[in-house]
């Protein structure tokens, strides 16, 4: 079930950026935490970004002062600014809402999750 699509993944040299893209129904980011992840080729899943509905961020350790996540409601589309990339952040990237209370205190009704897009640094 993929109700969400990701893009704007490739491949760069480190130090470079990229910016991606979720997009999916309107209410999704209206109503529920986005969350980014992302999986290694050797399956290894790590939580990157979130961003909930009235657009509270959080960030992993890992990625803190170089990623930023933003949403732009018009659009329907929340998205990943990645800069000063770095070989370990080679992975796919996936966005995915979880159904339940919202990190807000509000209630998310989707369980929405997309096809991912790679990204590679070397």
């Amino acid at each position: 079930h993929v109700q969400l699509v990701e893009s704007g993944g490739g491949s760069v040299r480190p130090g470079g950026s990229l910016r991606l893209s979720c997009t999916g129904p309107g209410t999704a980011s209206e109503f529920c935490d986005v969350t980014w992840y992302r999986q290694t080729a050797g399956k290894t899943r790590e939580w990157v970004s979130g961003i909930s509905p009235i657009g509270t961020t959080t960030y992993a350790d890992s990625v803190k002062g170089r990623f930023t996540v933003s949403k732009d409601k018009g659009k329907d589309t929340v998205y990943l600014e990645m800069n000063s990339l770095i070989p370990e952040d080679t992975a796919m990237y996936l966005c995915k809402t979880d159904y339940g209370e919202t990190s807000s205190g509000g209630y998310c009704p989707y369980n929405f999750r997309g096809q991912g897009t790679q990204v590679t640094v070397s």
